[in-house]
């Protein structure tokens, strides 16, 4: 058994975890199960996550292991953990959101051609970041120096247009989502994420400027963090 085959158990523990809890932020704050929208957002997420995560156990299972890893670890600035922690709260906070406004309430009204445009959002997200994920081996979900693996500069595929195209990637998410939830307030929230991701990137510019010896040069040659011409 290869090393990515035997990180599968654990992988499909993890994702049913996942989707037991967006399930649960979901269904309980929108007070039923019959919500088409939540069981497509559920499908959707569980189907995008198996397959860039099987994909990646065949072609880097050591980055598919890094990324299954708890959100607090060694060697983490600590700033990050606090980030982290409070990413989970404030996502789990969004995802009640959305259900409360669209099903519970039903404040909000999203054609049906709207919650597509959505969900093609969410895949195209996942194709990007699978691009990311073929390109650099060190795509962590902490930040931190992998000096165990040796890291370095990667300068190639998507970042050579963007410093941080894993975040550039996730933005169409904060837009997908709430559409196919059917929740405008939603728009709300994902700005809102937005925000801290911008504030997220800031500080890990600075650390791998500081710690990442060929990072600074790489900054001056891309001079956009997540939209070339724009930012």
């Amino acid at each position: 058994m290869g090393p990515g085959a035997k990180l599968i158990p654990k992988l499909l523990l993890q994702v049913v975890a996942m989707l037991a809890v967006f399930a649960v932020a979901i269904f309980g704050a929108a007070g039923t199960w019959d919500w088409p929208s939540g069981w497509a957002f559920l499908a959707l997420f569980a189907a995008t996550s198996m397959v860039i995560s099987l994909w990646l156990a065949a072609i880097d299972p050591g980055l598919l292991a890094e990324r299954m890893r708890s959100p607090v670890q060694r060697g983490q600035k600590p700033w990050d953990r606090v980030f982290l922690l409070g990413m989970v709260v404030g996502y789990f906070a969004w995802l009640v959101l959305m259900a409360w406004d669209a099903r519970r309430m039903s404040w909000s009204h999203i054609p049906l051609w709207a919650q597509v445009f959505g969900g093609l959002l969410i895949v195209a997200s996942y194709f990007g970041i699978a691009w990311v994920f073929r390109t650099n081996s060190f795509a962590a979900p902490v930040i931190k120096i992998d000096a165990e693996r040796k890291q370095t500069v990667v300068t190639t595929g998507p970042y050579a247009f963007v410093r941080h195209p894993m975040y550039a990637f996730a933005l169409p998410q904060f837009i997908g989502c709430p559409l196919v939830l059917g929740s405008w307030w939603g728009l709300t929230g994902g700005v809102a994420i937005t925000l801290a991701v911008t504030w997220r990137a800031l500080g890990e510019e600075k650390m791998l400027k500081a710690e990442l010896a060929g990072y600074e040069d790489y900054a001056r040659r891309v001079r956009w963090r997540f939209l070339p011409g724009v930012w």
